[in-house]
């Protein structure tokens, strides 16, 4: 049997690393950590306890095209406030798809990075 403890980190493949890097250090304000030097270009950026590696792939077959689908692949990260997430990305003129009433049982807010990945945004329900 596996014993498992915890989810280390997740790759996501990105056409430009530099536009990358502006959207998730600047934009979303990632933590980025220390990467060890392989031969592929990335960034590794820290999450609380778990990571996120960005990786180029300017030609890699798993890069979306599409918009917005919740039930694609994605990256899904708690947040402390579901209305402080929304002026956050409002002040940086990120799109986003906003459901405040999710049958999830917390709130959503779906984003794309450049290369159209797909981050949800999870955060207790707030009073209206």
């Amino acid at each position: 049997m596996i014993e498992f403890q915890y989810i280390h980190h997740m790759s996501l493949a990105v056409r430009d690393i530099e536009v990358s890097r502006v959207f998730y250090s600047d934009v979303l304000q990632f933590q980025e950590i220390e990467r060890p030097p392989f031969d592929s270009v990335g960034i590794w950026y820290a999450l609380g306890n778990q990571q996120l590696h960005l990786i180029e792939q300017p030609q890699g077959e798993t890069l979306r095209q599409g918009d917005i689908d919740s039930t694609d692949g994605h990256l899904a990260i708690w947040v402390k406030s579901y209305s402080e997430t929304l002026k956050w990305l409002d002040q940086q003129q990120v799109f986003y798809e906003a459901r405040p009433h999710s049958l999830a049982g917390f709130a959503q807010i779906y984003i794309l990075d450049p290369d159209h990945n797909i981050i949800e945004l999870d955060a207790p329900y707030e009073a209206e």
